[in-house]
């Protein structure tokens, strides 16, 4: 035991500055979304503590090429959107990936009332969702989050890190507000009581795609679905 608690003091940062280098540090060789509780444990900091530092890093971040990104209890270091292009230049990818005007609209119904059964979302649009949710999530914009506590236990579906940062958003707060979004909650497999959330998702720290608006050209899905 003694040896534990003189390890975690010789790893407890001694000043704000020096969490913020190790906070950064570790999220830069992460390559992945960390936890929060696996970042307080590694530095052996409060919550609270914690919270200071990613603000602070974050605030330093945004005169920099890189960006704090959080998600739930996630948190990621993730390529600033503005350079995209240089980065999808770098990894011969395609600067932009067209979304039909269906995955569109079903995305913008999982962003503001997640997490949502596949169910729900159609009951808002009035039409199957099933290729436009799947074309979302073959895009990593949106995963499977969980089950709903109703019967036949629907999967919850949610955006991802990787849709935060194809939008060039840090956090979920950082979303538009729409006053005309009907918070009323839907009669149908309300997921809000008791459901099962698994706040792991698979993210990517690059940008190598950008999203673009469908054309009149484009195919219509609604037709189809």
């Amino acid at each position: 035991m003694q040896l534990a608690d003189s390890h975690e003091a010789d790893i407890q940062p001694t000043s704000e500055e020096q969490l913020k280098s190790a906070l950064e540090s570790l999220l830069f060789v992460a390559g992945r979304p960390l936890e929060r509780a696996e970042l307080r444990r590694l530095l052996a900091i409060t919550e609270s503590q914690l919270e200071r530092a990613l603000a602070a890093l974050a605030a330093e971040c945004e005169r920099r090429g890189v960006r704090v990104q959080r998600l739930g209890q996630q948190v990621q270091l993730v390529s600033a959107p503005e350079n995209s292009r240089y980065i999808a230049a770098f990894l011969g990818l395609p600067t932009q990936v067209k979304l039909t005007t269906a995955a569109l609209e079903t995305l913008a119904v999982i962003t503001y009332r997640q997490p949502i059964t596949r169910s729900q979302i159609e009951t808002i649009r009035g039409v199957n969702s099933d290729r436009a949710l799947a074309s979302l999530i073959a895009h990593s914009l949106v995963n499977e989050v969980g089950r709903a506590a109703t019967v036949g236990r629907p999967a919850l579906f949610a955006t991802t890190p990787e849709f935060l940062h194809q939008f060039g958003l840090t956090s979920l707060e950082h979303l538009p507000r729409l006053d005309t979004v009907d918070e009323t909650p839907l009669a149908l497999e309300e997921p809000g009581n008791g459901a099962n959330h698994n706040s792991e998702a698979n993210g990517h720290s690059t940008a190598p795609e950008q999203l673009a608006l469908p054309s009149p050209d484009d195919e219509d899905e609604e037709a189809s679905e």
